[in-house]
């Protein structure tokens, strides 16, 4: 008995060290095959700025790969889920950019983009290809990619200005959260484990457990949550096809329009803008603080009025 014990011990504790080492050399490898093209891509030097500055871009590219990797590890240790995904998450899109950029700059692409308009002016070439090309990105990113909304309509602002990004990526996320709740609504709890993350989902199934219709509203507002996540959380919980639709048909509308205008007319190079960022962070922690904090009053009462006003209908 005891060497059969001891022998699941040693077979637990090897597949615990292997599963430590494939995790490790995962995010060394992303943060390293980012370096390598991005190095690549430096070295054709397409613009002005990189020549200019090629060493220090070398260094600084460098300086910020290694810093994530040392905090992704930091943090592996520590056994912050969340946070270290969300670092390699990071290093992942690093990838993807980097590269981009260098297929960029070896094409001889990147030379012809020396501004914001010409980029534009680039993208427009493409015509509609571009539009849907981006909107189905968008819908992916609710669907399956670890990429933050706010990340994605960051880089749509710059390809073709608040208003039309705004656009495209309210149908494209409005697409993709529709999908997303029918799969937890109808395929149910084990097609999403296989998308999402067994870990993942019973965490945040717990967190809204009796209050999904405030929460969930709440955080789809709120920036910096997984509305990837959330969207197939909503489909399992307790939450009707038409709450879901309006709900959000309206926090889709104010997060994506709101992200793309303030990203433009907030500068992120000025101290007051800086100042406004702060502020603005400020009040969305003492916001959802305060909708913990009376959750299960603010809950009740949304859910009641809502099953009232259905009830009067009928």
């Amino acid at each position: 008995m005891r060497k059969d014990g001891n022998l699941k011990k040693e077979r637990i504790d090897s597949q615990t060290a292997s599963k430590i080492a494939v995790n490790i050399l995962s995010a060394a490898l992303c943060a390293v095959a980012a370096f390598i093209f991005a190095l690549l891509g430096y070295s054709y030097r397409g613009l002005d700025f990189i020549s200019a500055h090629y060493i220090l871009l070398v260094w600084l590219t460098g300086g910020v790969l290694a810093t994530l990797l040392v905090a992704y590890l930091l943090f592996y240790f520590l056994k912050k889920q969340s946070i270290f995904r969300l670092i390699l998450c990071t290093l992942i899109c690093l990838d993807v950019v980097a590269v981009v950029f260098f297929i960029l700059s070896a094409t001889g692409i990147i030379s012809k983009l020396t501004s914001i308009s010409a980029l534009r002016e680039y993208i427009a070439s493409f015509g509609a290809t571009a539009v849907l090309i981006f909107i189905l990105f968008q819908f992916l990113q609710v669907v399956v990619l670890p990429i933050p909304g706010s990340v994605s309509v960051g880089v749509g602002v710059a390809l073709f200005g608040p208003l039309r990004c705004s656009l495209f990526s309210f149908i494209g996320i409005f697409c993709g959260s529709v999908v997303a709740f029918a799969i937890g609504r109808v395929v149910g709890y084990k097609a999403v484990c296989w998308i999402v993350g067994k870990d993942d989902l019973d965490k945040w199934l717990e967190k809204v457990k009796g209050k999904d219709y405030l929460l969930l509203s709440i955080m789809f507002l709120l920036p910096l949550f997984p509305d990837d996540i959330l969207c197939f959380v909503a489909g399992l919980s307790s939450m009707t096809w038409r709450y879901f639709l309006i709900m959000i048909t309206v926090t889709r509308v104010i997060s994506v329009f709101t992200t793309s205008y303030s990203l433009q007319l907030i500068p992120f190079n000025t101290w007051w803008g800086i100042l406004i960022w702060l502020v603005l962070a400020a009040a969305v922690i003492a916001s959802f603080w305060f909708v913990c904090k009376y959750s299960n009053k603010i809950n009740d009462f949304i859910k009641n009025k809502f099953k009232l006003k259905k009830s009067n209908k009928k």
